[in-house]
């Protein structure tokens, strides 16, 4: 299937600097904004984009458009997008393990994949217990031990717009594969959990529930070194009318997180929708603005410091002044 035309015009969304779409909510986001950085549209005519990932090593970002089954390639050099993998099983969630293969969650078949370094697909976890996994949404790879660690919502399963429609076979959860293959069910509490990722020294590790009522959440846990997890604790508690969804963490250890209006049937735009950053300990210091809501980040482009945001039916990007945790 070809890739349908952007819908409007690519580029800057806006011509004066600072671009005013890069709002500051505390001074700590003052050092983060480039003078002369903007806003850019890479791409469009996605149906929901989802899960980006960057290949420095082949200057590329792979990102899921989940209702249309494929992964799509964004090229850095020629600014390019064209199909990767199509029927992708309606893959949402991507990152690249200690060796640099591509692991993705898949909502169609419910599994986590590797895809191996010749192009063959390798299934790391499809089922725990005997029972079938939900629908794998997000992940994280690339860490020391080796371990690839995914959130398990249902939210590929409600229907045929993501995958297909079944009954859950187990509760929501986060599962965490070790780098013999062994499969554990970390964290069995959490309503929709959705993204997820690391403190830099991967001391902490930073879980989105993104059903829980009345408010979204985030959570950390402390982080052992043999995986176990301890001391609970809330970090962000979306009180109002945002939602929140993936995220992405920088060196310093700074939550830059997908954000968005909750979509209340009727209510106007409400200038929620792109990515809310916050500080390690939760207070929320800038917000990127854009015209659409923001599913899932990634940090990436030749230095690192390139934020690329996966935003309903576009790809956006906007160079800072930090670099991502994950390189």
């Amino acid at each position: 299937m070809p890739v349908p035309e952007p819908i409007d015009r690519l580029g800057p969304l806006a011509l004066r600097c600072p671009d005013p779409a890069v709002e500051v909510l505390h001074p700590d986001f003052l050092k983060l904004r480039l003078f002369s950085a903007s806003v850019e549209r890479l791409a469009g005519g996605l149906r929901w984009a989802e899960g980006p990932v960057w290949f420095g090593d082949g200057r590329f970002l792979l990102l899921s458009d989940i209702p249309n089954d494929r992964i799509l390639r964004w090229d850095d050099c020629s600014g390019q997008l064209s199909v990767f993998r199509q029927p992708s099983n309606h893959a949402n969630g991507h990152a690249r393990d200690a060796q640099g293969r591509l692991v993705s969650c898949e909502h169609l078949t419910r599994r986590v994949t590797r895809t191996e370094h010749d192009g063959r697909i390798t299934v790391l976890a499809d089922r725990f217990d005997g029972a079938r996994l939900n629908s794998p949404n997000d992940i994280t790879g690339c860490r020391r031990d080796g371990a690839v660690w995914f959130t398990d919502p249902d939210f590929g399963i409600g229907g045929h717009w993501e995958g297909e429609p079944a009954a859950p076979q187990r509760p929501h959860g986060v599962y965490r594969i070790d780098a013999a293959g062994r499969l554990d069910y970390m964290i069995d509490d959490l309503a929709g959990p959705n993204g997820l990722a690391f403190s830099p020294d991967e001391s902490v590790l930073y879980v989105i529930e993104s059903r829980a009522a009345p408010h979204r959440r985030l959570w950390a846990w402390d982080h052992a070194a043999d995986g176990r997890l301890s001391n609970r604790r809330l970090i962000v508690d979306a009180d109002g009318p945002g939602a929140l969804d993936g995220m992405a963490v920088d060196v310093a250890g700074r939550l830059w997180c997908g954000f968005g209006s909750n979509g209340a049937p009727g209510a106007e735009p409400d200038g929620l929708d792109g990515v809310r950053v916050f500080a390690p300990d939760g207070r929320p210091i800038g917000h990127i603005h854009l015209p659409e809501r923001c599913a899932n980040l990634c940090f990436g482009g030749a230095k690192g410091n390139r934020l690329f945001m996966a935003a309903s039916h576009s790809l956006y990007a906007l160079h800072v002044n930090t670099t991502g945790a994950v390189r």
